[in-house]
């Protein structure tokens, strides 16, 4: 055991040496390469109005994302309507979909029980 936290302590301080010599050339070439994106000045007054401009944006989006949801969901209701006229390769994507929305739901609820497949801590 006490070779393992050894070997961890190695590698953690090969790392953080790693990253104290090239930590710097990648900040520099990571901001270079999007500066397009870079605010100027930098400031926290531009940061907030940023933010606010984020989310106001954001909530001015929600009528034409409101209005594309019913859009698709009377694209649903069409076929529907017309289910006699389906293909069957159709009908298995959708499938498809409704099992991978179900997987993932599994997927969710796992991560937040903490990775147990019975709820409990064992």
């Amino acid at each position: 055991m006490a070779s393992k936290l050894q070997q961890l302590q190695s590698k953690a301080c090969q790392a953080s040496q790693f990253v104290a010599k090239h930590g710097t050339t990648y900040y520099k070439q990571l901001l270079e390469q999007n500066k397009q994106y870079i605010q100027e000045p930098p400031t926290i007054e531009k940061c907030n109005l940023l933010a606010k401009q984020l989310l106001y944006t954001r909530l001015a989006s929600i009528p034409g994302r409101y209005e594309s949801f019913w859009k698709e969901v009377d694209f649903v209701k069409q076929l529907w309507r017309n289910r006699q006229d389906l293909k069957v390769e159709d009908v298995g994507i959708g499938a498809l979909f409704g099992l991978e929305c179900f997987a993932w739901f599994c997927a969710g609820e796992i991560v937040g029980r903490g990775f147990t497949f019975t709820g409990y801590y064992v």
